[in-house]
């Protein structure tokens, strides 16, 4: 996952990144899609369709997400903690020295981790902003002075502090007091959700190994240290659990040693630990899921409604609605025209199935645009006098060339009464 979120602004797709969300142009990339600003409505079907889904997994596997997926959670496990335990060392270790006094080598080994720390989290803000700037024109504002782009620099200082403070101070106390998904926990599961658990059942009584009336469970609070957020899992589903299974390894590791079965900690759900059979397909999942399709789907035919290589919009002229000449009946118009593709297009415009005596003009002979161009003409479409027989929808044809994309557009031609045209 950290290979994907550095390697995005790095592919090319259809001659932009992967993911580029250039707001300056107000223009978006995503996979080889180009939008504008104008369609970014499709991304309430996104973020429903995605939502639900998560909503689904949730329901299916609990907090999941959190201890396997979360960006959080894969920053923090995957290039914080490491840098501690290869400084610091490990638990035992980190314990001892911080209850060292301060010297050179306490002190040479906090500045090194910290430092390291800032350097990982500078990093990881420059490549976030690459989402927005392009990697050639980050690399560009870095050759250059703070001040002459003070606002992406600004950017990257924001949140190289805040990346630091969460990930070196803050760590798992975001997931608590800050993560709404968190607080919706209770909300998503039942008692046939997949989570952590403790088998109360087989552990209790707790008591020592060589008792032979106790459970299985002999109080080693192992649980409980290497739990991120400090819970006792052995107290049931907590807010506070992110799912991570630290305490699923430091028990299993302790019932090794003492030649018992695995699992008093354990993937499993609420009906699973009292020894019940669990249900997969319930009401809630099934709600969950049906909404889940519905919102990704409509996002499918949305987004290839929308996938031409260009956007094409006629809008009506400010001023009058008509204009009356001695002999024609004129309607103005504004074609705006982008180009959505990394190659320059032809543009051409025509009525489909024209009424007799109606025609196009004054849009020039030259519609070509550039990569990525937009371009505003205005648009005429005339009848003489004696073909005019009152308003009517006309269907404008705008063909791009290459990639032989047709948009339609419906116009309302307005005019007079057409018996001022008619009478004896």
């Amino acid at each position: 996952m950290i290979a994907g979120y550095c390697a995005m602004p790095w592919i090319p797709i259809n001659g932009a990144p992967a993911v580029f969300f250039d707001v300056e142009m107000r223009r978006f990339h995503l996979f080889g899609l180009t939008m504008v600003a104008q369609d970014m409505w499709v991304l309430f079907f996104a973020i429903s369709g995605l939502g639900f889904l998560l909503f689904v997994i949730t329901a299916v596997l609990g907090r999941i997400w959190c201890g396997w997926a979360c960006p959080y959670t894969v920053f923090l496990d995957h290039i914080f903690r490491r840098i501690e335990r290869w400084i610091d060392g490990d638990a035992q270790a980190r314990r001892k020295l911080a209850n060292a006094p301060l010297g050179i080598g306490k002190l040479s080994k906090r500045i090194a981790k910290h430092g390291l720390y800032i350097l990982c989290s500078a990093l990881i803000a420059h490549v976030f902003l690459s989402y927005f700037v392009s990697i050639p024109r980050l690399y560009t504002f870095m050759q250059q002075g703070p001040l002459e782009h003070a606002t992406s620099f600004g950017v990257v200082m924001f949140l190289t502090g805040t990346l630091y403070f969460c990930f070196a101070h803050f760590r798992e106390q975001f997931c608590i007091l800050m993560c709404p998904y968190g607080r919706l926990q209770s909300a998503l599961t039942d008692d046939d959700t997949m989570i952590i658990g403790y088998d109360a059942k087989r552990g209790e009584p707790r008591g020592k190994a060589s008792d032979p009336s106790a459970g299985a469970c002999i109080d080693c609070n192992r649980c409980v240290t290497v739990c991120p957020t400090g819970i006792d899992i052995r107290n049931g589903l907590q807010l506070e659990c992110i799912g991570c299974a630290a305490c699923i390894d430091a028990c299993d590791d302790i019932m090794v040693k003492l030649k018992r079965p695995i699992g008093l900690v354990r993937y499993d759900s609420s009906r699973g630990l009292a020894g019940q059979k669990r249900r997969i397909f319930r009401p809630r999942l099934l709600a969950y899921a049906f909404l889940g399709l519905l919102g990704l789907t409509a996002l499918g035919v949305t987004a290839f409604s929308r996938a031409k290589p260009m956007n094409a919009d006629v809008t009506r002229m400010r001023g009058p609605s008509f204009y009356l000449d001695p002999t024609l009946v004129r309607n103005h118009y504004q074609l705006r025209l982008f180009n959505k593709r990394n190659q320059a297009m032809r543009f051409s415009v025509s009525l489909q199935n024209p009424p007799p005596g109606y025609a196009i003009t004054g849009l020039g002979e030259d519609l070509k645009l550039e990569a990525l161009q937009e371009l505003a003409r205005p648009l005429v479409v005339i009848v003489p006098n004696e073909f005019y027989e009152g308003s009517r929808t006309l269907t404008l044809m705008i063909h791009s060339e290459p990639g032989n994309s047709t948009v339609r557009h419906e116009v309302e031609f307005l005019g007079p009464n057409p018996h001022l045209f008619h009478q004896p």
